[in-house]
């Protein structure tokens, strides 16, 4: 009949159609199952693998608490009867009793109105000299000093604190390298300077990039505004310190771009991690501490994120990142002030407020991490650190135990929780 087909054909058509859907259906219905299954397979390893990274961050956490608790345990052995710790003549002194004052501050076990604090606050206070400041009048350390202890004055919090603040405050903003002051040579200081806007020791008198940042730091937690002149005057001077031609007009920066930071521009730039070896040329030498106070005093002073400077700085920490030791000190020296490092390092890594660092190779570092592994490992059986690189003062465990705890606080202080003693918000 042509193409017309019998009535038994069309069943065995009809019959065909039907096994092939039953069969499509099948498969699809079986394909879909084990697409379900592999996503609830990856959905239940995303979770187990978030769960796993909860689990190692809590025992983390844990372990820096332990570590915090050891280690006030240790510093309060070594309070003196006058309620300080010991500096380098063996009593107390200014700065190390308010760094070591600040971590008990700090922790909520104790807090301002524990008994060690007001033992040492006591101490702290009868260091205030006739000019407002807060230092040993036999050494000169005046700037270090006073914003150490203006740091741990302004953590109390505390209503009749306030008039020693004021105090410091303007002691710090009167002892800064600005016009009306001469240098060594009676040269007037003026913006053209490069000693302005910079502060330093007393018996050096010429200023530093670190009694600088720590300056800013301590006017930075007392509340001090970022478009204050003593920001904007200091500026000036922490420009000068980076290595980057564009924007540092001392001779020492020609050619130089890495963007890390020196010790000081003054009497024609000084690194203490001395100098190195470019082109068959000598140039000065940036290094971690000093960048990290370069970067950190740029942020508090409102440098624009986009800005040169910050870019530079950002790129040389990248590039650099480390806490094995501090970073571009050479061999020898490699371990020199690296408590002071890991103490700059978290308070500057705080707030730039990026959790992760990315380095050059891709690798992503979770600083927080990192750091309190770091500190977690090198610590004493007392409950203490000391360096064995005894530059700077860091072979006195009280100076550097004090640096590790607030270095671990710092590191503490994401996700602030009642239930993780020491990470509070100051």
């Amino acid at each position: 009949m042509g193409n017309v087909l019998s009535r038994s054909a069309w069943f065995a058509v009809i019959a065909g159609m039907a096994t092939a859907q039953l069969t499509a259906s099948a498969s699809t219905a079986t394909q879909s199952a084990s697409a379900s299954a592999h996503n609830t397979d990856r959905t239940s390893n995303a979770t187990s693998q978030k769960k796993n990274s909860l689990q190692k961050n809590a025992a983390l956490r844990k372990n820096a608490t332990t570590a915090i608790e050891r280690a006030l345990r240790f510093l309060a052995s070594k309070q003196a009867d006058d309620g300080g710790w010991p500096g380098p003549t063996g009593h107390s002194d200014p700065a190390i009793t308010a760094l070591a004052a600040k971590t008990f501050i700090q922790h909520p076990t104790y807090g301002p109105n524990h008994r060690i604090v007001k033992q040492a606050i006591h101490r702290v206070l009868s260091f205030r000299q006739p000019d407002g400041g807060f230092y040993d009048p036999q050494f000169g350390y005046g700037n270090y000093s006073t914003s150490i202890c203006l740091m741990t004055l302004a953590a109390m919090k505390k209503p009749e604190t306030q008039e020693h603040i004021i105090s410091a405050q303007r002691w710090l903003k009167n002892n800064q390298w600005a016009e009306g002051k001469c240098d060594n040579d009676g040269k007037p200081i003026d913006p053209t300077h490069s000693w302005y806007g910079g502060a330093g020791y007393g018996k050096h008198r010429r200023p530093d990039l670190s009694n600088t940042q720590m300056m800013l730091e301590a006017l930075h937690q007392s509340g001090l505004p970022a478009n204050d002149p003593a920001f904007q005057r200091a500026l000036r001077f922490i420009q000068r310190s980076q290595m980057l031609e564009q924007t540092n007009d001392q001779p020492f920066a020609r050619g130089e771009n890495d963007g890390g930071f020196i010790y000081t521009p003054a009497q024609g730039g000084q690194s203490q991690a001395g100098e190195v070896t470019v082109d068959n040329q000598r140039r000065l030498r940036s290094y971690g501490s000093m960048t990290y106070a370069g970067f950190k005093s740029m942020i508090y002073a409102n440098v624009d994120r986009n800005d040169l400077r910050i870019q530079r700085a950002w790129a040389w920490i990248r590039q650099n990142y480390t806490l094995d030791a501090n970073p571009n000190m050479p061999g020898a020296q490699s371990q020199d002030g690296l408590y002071y490092y890991y103490h700059v390092f978290a308070k500057t890594l705080e707030a730039w407020g990026q959790p992760m660092i990315p380095d050059p190779q891709g690798n992503k570092h979770d600083w927080r991490s990192e750091l309190c592994h770091q500190l977690i490992e090198r610590q004493q059986p007392d409950g203490s650190w000391v360096n064995n690189a005894p530059r700077w003062q860091e072979d006195n465990p009280c100076l550097v135990t004090a640096y590790a705890v607030l270095s671990l606080q710092t590191a503490l202080r994401r996700d602030p929780s009642p239930e993780i003693p020491g990470t509070e918000r100051p």
